[in-house]
Formats: structure tokens, sequence, C-alpha cells
């Protein structure tokens, strides 16, 4: 994995309130410091709660992301959130695309990029999201899907901008389902995903950009996908919720 720092990422999604999620973030806290892993550990709570979060993890080796943002700083766009407004609160990343977002909410291709450029432009790394459903894996259009998602990402910001972009690769069709893709096909996507980063930016930019799994990532399968020679980490769902669960993922190494 050349010298791609991992990093395990725990989206919490729609869960949490403030006194569950500061709980969460200290136990969190404490066992990412201990043991001194060498893993970058990222949690991604909901907007009302990140700054209670923020305060939590002070001092820690924890970062903090949004779960989305807007690409205008600000404006009349009610119930969005600008970049400045997640830096302000402490983020120092944002994940941007979840499948959850383009399935419900509409969001396109050219909208994830546009987001990832702004949110470099404003101090924050985007944890960019790709990835195919059932119905197109069963098609075979998985390389044609993540292959459209990834070029409209790297199309969007310059190869220097590339290298601080995180690349998360969610098969829809095993997110929240209990299904994992097997060692087989995540390795394929994301050696694909890099490869496509070098045919953009250059063999450097893509050695050196992470490449996320997510979909059912658990403590029982994380060694597994972490041998992979192409995964630099896990965008983690259900098994964030709970510090015991996470940390297993966190520590990995240390199975």
């Amino acid at each position: 994995m050349a010298n791609r720092t991992p990093l395990i990422a725990g989206n919490w999604k729609l869960n949490k309130t403030t006194a569950e999620a500061v709980a969460l973030a200290t136990e969190i806290k404490s066992g990412a410091d201990a043991a001194g892993s060498d893993v970058d550990v990222l949690v991604s709570p909901v907007f009302t709660v990140l700054a209670a979060v923020a305060k939590a993890l002070a001092g820690s080796k924890v970062f903090l992301a949004g779960q989305n943002m807007h690409s205008e700083l600000s404006g009349a766009y009610t119930g969005e959130i600008a970049p400045t407004m997640l830096t302000d609160v402490g983020c120092s990343h944002v994940i941007l695309g979840h499948s959850e977002r383009r399935q419900y909410f509409g969001e396109t291709d050219e909208g994830v990029a546009k987001k990832t450029k702004v949110a470099l432009d404003n101090g924050l790394l985007p944890i960019s999201c790709v990835g195919e459903t059932l119905e197109e894996r069963e098609g075979g259009k998985t390389m044609d899907v993540v292959g459209r998602q990834v070029d409209a990402i790297l199309k969007a910001v310059s190869a220097d901008e590339a290298t601080k972009v995180v690349i998360a690769y969610e098969p829809v069709w095993a997110i929240g389902t209990g299904k994992v893709a097997t060692p087989e096909q995540a390795q394929e996507v994301h050696a694909f995903v890099r490869k496509r980063v070098g045919d953009v930016h250059g063999p450097a930019v893509a050695d050196a950009v992470r490449i996320l799994y997510g979909g059912s990532v658990k403590p029982d399968n994380v060694k597994g996908l972490m041998a992979l020679p192409d995964v630099d980490g896990a965008l983690v769902g259900g098994a964030s919720l709970k510090a015991d669960s996470f940390l297993k993922l966190v520590h990995f190494d240390k199975q």
C-alpha cells in the first residue's frame, strides 16, 4: 500500500442525540489514542452534534467530518450547510456524494464534483463517494458507472488537489445489507479507480490517493479487506455506532 496511511472513517448517518454522540466520541477518542496504531481515524455525526463532538475530541487524533455540504458559502438555501460552517465547528473533512445522497436526494456526478472542489477551496478534505447499484452490477456496468463518477470528480480538481481527495468505493448493494463485495470484487474496482486517477493526473497522484471500501465492513471482514493492495481504509456505517466494534476496525492491524 505504498506510503498511504490507512483511514477508518465512521459515518454515523441519522443517529445519536448530543449526549449519545458525545459519549460515543469520548469512547472512540480513548480507544483510538491508545495502542498507537498508525491509522487515521474519523467520525462523521449529524450536523446538530458536530460542535459538541468536536469539543469531546479536542486534543485527540480523531478527525471530524460533516456528512454533506452545499456548494455555496451563503444565501437562500434553507436547510443547507456551507463548508465554512463545517470548518467553523471543527470539521477537517466532509463526506460527499454518499450513495444515500445520490439515491434519496438526487445528487449528481456533476454536483458531487463541484462540491469536491468547493470543499478543497475552503479547507475541507473531501471523502467523495462512488459506487454501483445491484442492477448495474448484475448488468455488467460497474466499471462504466464508477468510471463516470470518478472522472467527474477528477476533472474538477488539479493534480495537486486530487492527492487530497479520498475516494470511497461503495457498492450500493452492500450498504446495510450484510453483503460484502468479495476481496476479488473490491480489489478489482479499487485497482480500476486507481488506474483511472493515474490516467487523468499521473501515476504519482494515483499512488498517493487513498481509496476506501464502504459496504457492511465489520470486525470479522476488515482484516481481509485491508490486506488488499489498493484498499486504503474503510467508510463504515453500522459498525461505527458502537465504540467496541469501531475500535476493532481501527485496530485491525492488531488482530
